[in-house]
């Protein structure tokens, strides 16, 4: 089978806790082309957690949106919110670079990681309760479409850890998951899914500028908080 087939589950494997068939090892050999496939990803992810919100719809919307981004991290596992708390720990809680690192590689979260995760997923939350079904696949996909593009603008903070391992895309490989992402989002909520994600886009070039004049580039947990970040983004903007 042509190596593009395989893409969608290598990426899946990597961003999700879903059960998926077995991939051959081969298909590992070059994840860093199947960053393409990322949205897509988020498409499966967003639709699941949206089927669970839409069976809830006759609960508060509080509590509905509550069990949407309950579905959200245990889909993923919490991958990308770790990457958040460990990036607000250390971009601001270290005086160097190396030190810097040396923190975001600290299994122990600190003062920072945790405001940021209060503050992140109460925003998301509260931003989930005001958007329908089709937002939330939006957000989904398309605050994963940013990743590829700060994997392939940004060089790697550290020569170990996942995203070296992974590797960089192409910028057509990250331009093909930008436009995947574009597409779902104008076809679910027009107009609007384009707004939001040139708004995500701005939070991503932000966090770019600020972990490469931090710590000289992107690391795997930098990856994470760009897709918690950006979806926040998104469902704020859907929501207005």
């Amino acid at each position: 089978m042509p190596s593009t087939l395989w893409d969608i589950p290598v990426a899946a494997s990597l961003l999700t806790r879903l059960p998926l068939p077995r991939v051959p090892e081969a298909a590992f050999d070059d994840q860093a082309r199947t960053a393409w496939a990322y949205p897509l990803v988020g498409v499966v992810v967003g639709g699941l957690a949206a089927m669970v919100g839409a069976l809830s719809a006759g609960l508060a919307p509080g509590i509905a949106a509550g069990l949407t981004l309950a579905t959200l991290l245990m889909l993923t596992g919490g991958l990308h919110e770790d990457g958040l708390a460990d990036t607000a720990d250390g971009l601001w809680g270290g005086p160097t670079p190396e030190r810097r690192l040396e923190i975001m590689k600290d299994s122990r979260i600190g003062a920072y990681g945790v405001l940021a995760l209060i503050l992140v997923l109460g925003l998301r939350w509260l931003g989930l309760a005001q958007v329908g079904w089709a937002d939330v696949i939006v957000a989904a996909a398309a605050s994963r479409a940013f990743m590829p593009v700060l994997m392939a603008a940004l060089p790697h903070a550290r020569s170990t850890g996942l995203s070296h391992h992974v590797g960089r895309p192409t910028a057509v490989n990250a331009g093909i998951g930008l436009l995947i992402a574009a597409v779902f989002a104008v076809v679910l909520s027009g107009g609007a899914g384009l707004l939001a994600m040139t708004i995500a886009g701005l939070i991503a070039f932000a966090l770019a500028r600020t972990a490469r004049s931090k710590i000289g580039g992107q690391t795997g947990d930098i990856l994470g908080a760009a897709q918690v970040l950006t979806e926040v983004a998104i469902l704020i903007a859907l929501s207005a």
